[in-house]
């Protein structure tokens, strides 16, 4: 049989050691298809009867290990019973995998991911390559759904209910020195001598590593209930019921069925079928598929950029600079003098310490971000972004200068949130060249970027700027040149509804409430102390024209010089980081309809206008560039199906 296979390549070595590489024909990752886990469940077959000293499980794709489950086949889930079939093929294939009777081992090389994670866990060993693409996550929690082919049940028993509970109830990834630390692998190794270890493991065959007794104690069925119970209000900080049913499912499945996803009745809360039939499990799937657009958004160019040169070493070019070189490009962060740039050399170290944390990694990355008080780093520039204030004067004067300098086939971007590209190139010599990579604040979180096309844009230029955009990890979406573009112009109408209702005498604690039990991340008020209140003002004049009056209360404060979270005061007062709030009185369904109702009109109106190409789009940039509740799928298709 193993020269029949189609998505597996199996061969055994001289010592008896059987290798299984997954390579799926005709798809470049690994995913998890019916038609591949059928093939597999031979194919264990077939070794249980061969009966080899050991088996390694490895991809044979540079892309990554698994990517989990085939997401197109939950979209043709008919009902509860083919939801339920689904999960009992991976249930019985993955306890076929650890019921075999010789040494198993998952060789993990780039991302794990979901069902990936489960076929390791049902695995006897698991060795991970140390490198940086190397991530275990189960991400099913942002599906609206759960692991459900052991992942519940294998993951706490492997590394305790904390570690295990962190992952299934966030989707947070973790690299292979955490997957060790934590006992998730039993080794992570270098990239040479991958092969070598996960053979000498399956060879030797260590006694499995058993989990101290603190630990084992959190799993037991005394301590259970008192886990779950903390775990449950953690979670309700972030999320109710309501909106996100699935993290609460995981815990009810781990503390009541110890994982087992046949257990619950259908009606019970903790059912896989009462996740899938839910809206909220509809809509964060239908997210996930957007998300795969944007991305493809990206695969429009061939373009490929090493080198970066940002000008304007504030917060947002200072980040974006930061961005860049942490993702492995070179980048020279200009401005006019060295005081300017040492707070974004600052907050780039910081940065690079939180998301890298090894040391070598965090020192090359600090090594390709360059300070560049001349400006010399635009000649060789791949991609030239200016980032300065919002000033057309001196927007035209910098880019007369850069255009000159620039290589020919650089990308010249501008980061303008207001002003309107045709007019910063109205004296270049080829105003085809610039166009618009419109990042949002605060950068390594933010994963929307607006990629804009002025009227005079070239559409290589957009399409190169789109495939920057994805080379640096972000979510390119293309709009066209108009006032706000779209996320801006959405959220516009919105703060101005929240900032005239301060006006009016609406607290701003009642007004974020309003809003976040509608399903927002967060209230318009922190918001626009998040984003900062002189760009609020200054947004807001762009979208109303000159002659519109701005909010009573905003003005003030940004005459006063108190600009929000940035100055550590503005309409709330900011210590670490966080807004002091006092105490949210009459926050209403009634109050959050009446703040939410101009972001819906004014979405309805960008796709009218042909702002972004259609109203999917549309959804998926309000949702990645606002926050727009992801529960509801998009500002577009919640007035659709309220409409139903």
């Amino acid at each position: 049989m193993a020269g029949n296979l189609k998505h597996f390549k199996l061969e055994t070595d001289r010592d008896g050691v059987a290798w299984l590489s997954f390579d799926k024909a005709d798809a470049s990752t690994n995913v998890l298809s019916a038609e591949v886990m059928a093939e597999l469940d031979r194919v264990f077959d077939e070794l249980a009867a061969k009966n080899p000293r050991g088996l390694v499980i490895r991809s044979a794709k540079d892309s990554g290990f698994i990517a989990g489950a085939d997401i197109e086949e939950f979209t043709k889930l008919k009902d509860a019973d083919d939801a339920m079939r689904l999960v009992k093929r991976g249930w019985d294939l993955y306890n076929k995998l650890a019921a075999l009777p010789f040494p198993t081992l998952a060789l993990v090389n780039g991302f794990c991911m979901g069902g990936g994670v489960e076929l390791a866990l049902a695995c006897r060993y698991r060795v991970a390559v140390d490198q940086p693409g190397t991530r275990f996550a189960l991400p099913e929690v942002m599906l609206g759904i759960l692991p459900a082919w052991g992942g519940v049940m294998r993951l706490p028993r492997l590394v305790g209910p904390g570690a295990a509970l962190d992952m299934l109830l966030t989707g947070r990834s973790v690299d292979a020195r955490r997957a060790k630390r934590m006992g998730l692998v039993d080794a992570a190794v270098p990239p040479r001598i991958q092969e070598n270890a996960a053979h000498m493991m399956v060879l030797e065959a260590p006694r499995p590593r058993r989990l101290p007794f603190a630990q084992r104690l959190m799993g037991s069925a005394l301590a259970k209930p008192l886990v779950a119970a903390m775990a449950r209000r953690q979670v309700a900080a972030r999320a109710s019921r309501d909106h996100y049913p699935a993290p609460y499912a995981i815990l009810d499945l781990w503390q009541k069925y110890d994982g087992d996803p046949f257990a619950p009745a259908r009606s019970d809360p903790a059912s896989v079928a009462t996740l899938v039939e839910s809206d909220t499990a509809r809509n964060l799937i239908r997210i996930f598929f957007l998300q795969e657009r944007m991305k493809s958004l990206g695969k429009d160019s061939d373009f490929r950029a090493k080198r970066v040169h940002v000008i304007g070493a504030g917060v947002m070019g200072g980040d974006i600079a930061a961005w860049c070189a942490m993702r492995g490009l070179t980048v020279t962060l200009q401005d006019q003098n060295a005081e300017r740039l040492a707070p974004a050399m600052k907050r780039a170290a910081e940065l690079f310490k939180r998301r890298l944390r090894d040391k070598t990694r965090v020192r090359d990355a600090l090594d390709r971000l360059v300070p560049d008080v001349a400006g010399d780093g635009a000649r060789a520039a791949d991609v030239i972004i200016e980032a300065i204030f919002e000033n057309l004067q001196a927007k035209r004067e910098l880019f007369a200068k850069l255009e000159a300098a620039a290589k020919p086939e650089a990308i010249l971007a501008s980061n303008t949130s207001s002003l309107k590209l045709a007019d910063i190139s109205a004296n270049f010599r080829n105003p085809t060249r610039l166009v618009g990579i419109h990042f949002f604040n605060p950068v390594p979180q933010m994963q929307l970027v607006e990629v804009v096309k002025g009227a005079n844009t070239d559409a290589e230029a957009v399409k190169s700027a789109a495939a920057f955009v994805r080379q640096i990890d972000k979510l390119p979406l293309t709009v066209k040149d108009s006032p706000g573009f779209l996320v801006n112009r959405v959220l516009g109408p919105y703060l101005n509804q929240a900032l005239r209702l301060v006006d009016e005498g609406v607290a701003p604690e009642t007004l974020d409430a309003a809003a976040t039990r509608f399903g927002m991340p967060m209230g318009p008020i922190e918001l626009a102390d998040t984003v900062g209140l002189d760009i609020c003002l200054a947004v807001g004049k762009e979208l109303g024209g000159e002659g519109a009056e701005p909010p009573k209360r905003l003005a003030e404060l940004v005459a006063a010089g108190n600009l929000g979270k940035k100055s550590g005061r503005g309409f709330y007062e900011w210590q670490k980081g966080k807004a002091r709030k006092g105490a949210a009185v009459g926050a209403t369904p009634e109050l959050s309809e009446a703040l939410i109702a101009p972001y819906l009109k004014e979405a309805q109106a960008v796709v009218a206008e042909g702002i972004v190409a259609d109203a999917d789009l549309a959804d998926a940039g309000l949702i990645f560039g606002t926050g727009f509740a992801p529960f509801r799928g998009g500002p577009l298709n919640y007035l659709a199906t309220r409409g139903a």
